[in-house]
């Protein structure tokens, strides 16, 4: 019978690391994209428009302010995550479910890069 794996291999580990340098530079494209929306750093704001302004659109616009800022932490949450992945990595911890010490399989580590429980593990704490 053929030993189980205890760890990825270093190719394996440099796979999943291309992931999520990708993945990580998408996330900071969105979050300061995000965070713009929130500053108005692209000058959209009150100080450029006619006195008549509209209350309506000032509320509006801070409805929009506060789900973009909601936006962008949750962003910023993916981003820790994945850059808490990429320490994993380097310490050659990566894939390794924090509950069973298994290996995450590959397939769920390609659709969540920042996993650390297994699908089973996943599943049956969400039914708790």
């Amino acid at each position: 019978m053929a030993e189980e794996k205890t760890r990825y291999s270093d190719e394996e580990l440099m796979e999943f690391k291309a992931i999520i340098l990708e993945k990580l530079d998408k996330a900071y494209r969105n979050f300061e994209h995000l965070r713009s929306s929130v500053t108005n750093s692209d000058g959209n704001d009150v100080a450029d428009t006619s006195p008549t302004f509209k209350v309506l659109e000032e509320g509006a616009n801070t409805l929009g302010k506060e789900e973009a800022g909601r936006l962008a932490q949750r962003q910023m949450k993916f981003i820790q995550h994945l850059q808490s992945a990429l320490v994993r990595i380097e310490n050659k911890t990566y894939g390794i479910c924090r509950e069973t010490g298994r290996l995450i399989p590959k397939e769920r580590l390609k659709a969540v890069p920042h996993a650390t429980l297994s699908i089973d593990i996943k599943n049956d704490k969400r039914r708790k």
